[in-house]
């Protein structure tokens, strides 16, 4: 109830601040177009968010083709981010419902990376997962974190995952 999944919502444009501003490396992201924005930072939801409707392989490269890339292309970059995040290419043909709560995450994450953005959010990447499943969504991100030197957020409550951060706020 004090504003987290708030912050990381204006940090991403979801919610635009009523006051003030905020800034990503000196830059007001108010000023920066959705195509820019979407280039830039990569969200992860707590529930995966993914359409219900859609393929995985259409939810994954849903952000390349809002940014006017080619369905083709879409598709093989989109298949190359599933292999990254775990998920081999018999799951791209598959809707989010026929998944299990780990996958669809690992997807939903995924979606986030499809730009290699330089910051990512993550809020509770891991509250609706057990232990095992959680846990190999941190070092997904971590991954991530490391593979392209992204700035990672995460919101947590869970003690463990936070004290693998390199700084908690």
């Amino acid at each position: 109830g004090c504003g987290k999944t708030t912050l990381l919502r204006m940090a991403n444009r979801m919610v635009e601040p009523t006051a003030g501003q905020v800034l990503i490396d000196d830059v007001d992201i108010a000023t920066l177009n959705r195509v820019k924005l979407r280039r830039s930072i990569g969200y992860v939801m707590q529930h995966a968010g993914l359409l219900p409707h859609r393929k995985v392989i259409d939810n994954v490269g849903t952000v390349l083709r809002l940014n006017g890339v080619d369905k083709k292309e879409a598709r093989e970059r989109s298949y190359a981010v599933l292999e990254t995040v775990g998920l081999d290419a018999s799951v791209a043909t598959k809707y989010p419902g026929q998944l299990s709560g780990g996958q669809q995450q690992r997807v939903s994450i995924g979606r986030a990376l499809m730009n290699a953005p330089a910051v990512v959010l993550a809020d509770e990447p891991t509250g609706n997962l057990d232990s095992r499943n959680g846990q190999e969504i941190v070092e997904l991100l971590q991954l991530s974190n490391r593979k392209y030197g992204q700035t990672l957020i995460v919101i947590t409550h869970d003690e463990n995952i936070a004290l693998q951060a390199d700084r908690i706020i």
